[in-house]
């Protein structure tokens, strides 16, 4: 914002919005989806990275990265004086004109509370109309159950196919709206079946706060089956020391920007964990720790997941804190059960402490 007030008061915005150039504000474009040139099927030629169905106009039909070099200030003003066609900006002789530029921080100050450290905490926050709270976000319990709620099979999967841009743009403010949006282009029934999943814990939370009552009928379902099985002794088993929640299968998710929304929606939905056979980015997988989540990679030989199959992971939270990387489990599918290993690799102490609070919210709240 400093840079654009200089250019303001310069007056060298107003000669590039004469010169047809777009001025955008200042904020995350390229993976936002905020580039809205060219038109459909136009070449776009960029220094960005991201060039993704939806980021850079509707459909571009073609998109060829630049170094950054070629895309500088000088080079655009050569392509601009040469009539549009791409030119060096050693193959043009013009004279740059010199400006002064001096940092000035009071749009800063103006804009922006900075409580860090400071917080005023006499003073209440004030919600607009499409800004939400986050829910509140339980502790890692004793055991996980886990059910799939979606499996994903591509070689790789981006954050965007994980949360879109573009239509959720209003919501980024409103995760629970937000999250309704979660794999919406890759997998549409994955909301409603994480949702579902996420009213089973809801019950077992409210039965622990009522110390017992009735029972919901599906909660109970899911108590005899793993009684069946020989996976819990009774249903006390289930109701005070197993959270429920929602994993997504992928076989290399988070490839793309970094937006955090990617994991916090799988989050917001009721989903404790993810199970690759590895991750895209480092930055993904430290989203899901940072919203409590378990960044679980398999083996790529294992035996696939179904969509429904239920995974029981018996004292991972005392396992986590101790710091294991094996986590056996059981698988409860159609076909029966089956054992699998879980790995939970290279975690920091902070990361562990992270998740075992059930979110860096948490953590930082004490």
């Amino acid at each position: 914002m400093p840079v654009s007030l200089a250019l303001t008061r310069l007056g060298a915005s107003a000669e590039l919005l004469e010169a047809g150039v777009i001025v955008k504000p200042s904020f995350c474009g390229p993976c936002f989806g905020a580039g809205d040139v060219p038109a459909n099927n136009g070449l776009s030629i960029r220094h960005t990275t991201r060039n993704f169905p939806n980021r850079e106009g509707s459909k571009p039909g073609e998109g060829q990265i630049s170094s950054v070099a070629l895309m500088d200030a000088r080079s655009i003003t050569a392509t601009v004086l040469n009539g549009g066609l791409l030119t060096p900006a050693t193959d043009m002789n013009f004279e740059a004109v010199p400006s002064v530029y001096s940092f000035d921080r009071e749009i800063y100050d103006n804009r922006v509370y900075n409580g860090y450290k400071q917080p005023t905490g006499q003073v209440e926050l004030k919600f607009g109309p499409n800004i939400a709270d986050w829910p509140p976000m339980v502790a890692l319990p004793r055991n996980l159950l886990l059910q799939v709620a979606s499996v994903i099979t591509d070689p790789v999967t981006t954050t965007d196919e994980l949360i879109p841009s573009g239509e959720t743009s209003s919501f980024r403010s409103n995760p629970l709206k937000l999250a309704e949006y979660t794999l919406s282009r890759k997998d549409p029934g994955y909301v409603a079946r994480a949702k579902t999943v996420n009213d089973l814990e809801q019950a077992r939370r409210q039965l622990i706060r009522s110390s017992g009552g009735e029972v919901p009928p599906d909660l109970q379902a899911l108590a005899s089956k793993l009684i069946e099985q020989g996976i819990a002794e009774g249903a006390r088993d289930i109701w005070y020391d197993t959270g429920i929640g929602s994993v997504v299968y992928a076989v290399k998710p988070g490839d793309g920007s970094a937006r955090e929304q990617a994991a916090s929606s799988q989050k917001v939905l009721g989903g404790w964990a993810n199970i690759a056979v590895s991750y895209a980015t480092k930055r993904y997988r430290s989203n899901l720790i940072n919203w409590g989540m378990l960044p679980f990679t398999i083996g790529a030989e294992a035996e696939p997941f179904m969509v429904g199959d239920l995974i029981f992971i018996a004292d991972i939270r005392d396992k986590l804190a101790r710091g294991d990387e094996s986590f056996p489990a059981r698988v409860i599918g159609s076909a029966g059960v089956r054992e699998i290993e879980l790995r939970l690799e290279k975690l920091s102490a902070d990361e562990r402490e992270v998740i075992l609070k059930g979110s860096l919210i948490n953590y930082y709240a004490g």
